[in-house]
């Protein structure tokens, strides 16, 4: 898989150097918080090590890549297609920055804006969906800002830090992503279109 690059990041295969930094994340409740009840409970390095595994060895529905430092290819976070329907053309995308220190500083953008142009030109994927919750405000800033489009709520779905919260279903097209990169700025065009 070829690697691609950003302005300041670079998306890379996945590594059997990358397991400390992974383990690092899995159960880190700052980190796991916004993400799937399979973080529920702590991971144990078996889990870690099974899931490093199955992505060295690579499935034949996913597509996964490192997100890290272009000079260092230090581990930063992961962003990866999974459940990739072939005959539908339809991805889904997960994407975690594994540090703290990492949050909030666009990096999670800049690598979903390269995977979202990686699974359109290079898979000839028609079509990219995700979840997000509705407390995890940063990231549906991110998801609206490369493009998706809340197509809606599972509502009261999830109990979290004890509430009730909204699951919401995002997608992307791939006609909307080449009509937006055509018309420029990605947030202009959707506020054209609403």
């Amino acid at each position: 898989m070829p690697h691609l690059y950003g302005d300041t990041i670079k998306l890379r295969e996945y590594r059997r150097e990358d397991l400390p930094w992974i383990r690092m994340w899995v159960n880190n409740p700052e980190i796991v918080s916004y993400l799937s009840d399979i973080f529920l409970y702590p991971h144990t390095q078996q889990s870690t090590e099974e899931f490093l595994e199955s992505m060295l060895e690579g499935k034949p529905d996913g597509r996964g890549f490192v997100i890290c430092e272009p000079g260092s290819e230090q581990y930063i976070g992961n962003v990866n297609l999974d459940s990739i329907d072939w005959k539908n053309r339809v991805g889904s995308i997960g994407i975690v920055i594994g540090s703290p220190e990492y949050l909030g500083l666009g990096i999670g953008t800049e690598a979903m804006k390269l995977l979202v142009r990686f699974a359109f030109l290079e898979l000839n994927l028609n079509r990219l969906e995700l979840q997000v919750y509705d407390f995890n405000e940063r990231a549906y800033r991110s998801y609206i800002k490369c493009g998706f489009v809340e197509e809606g709520r599972l509502r009261q779905r999830l109990y979290k830090n004890g509430r009730y919260a909204d699951v919401i279903q995002m997608g992307l097209l791939r006609s909307e992503w080449v009509d937006e990169r055509e018309n420029g700025d990605l947030s202009k065009t959707r506020e054209k279109r609403e």
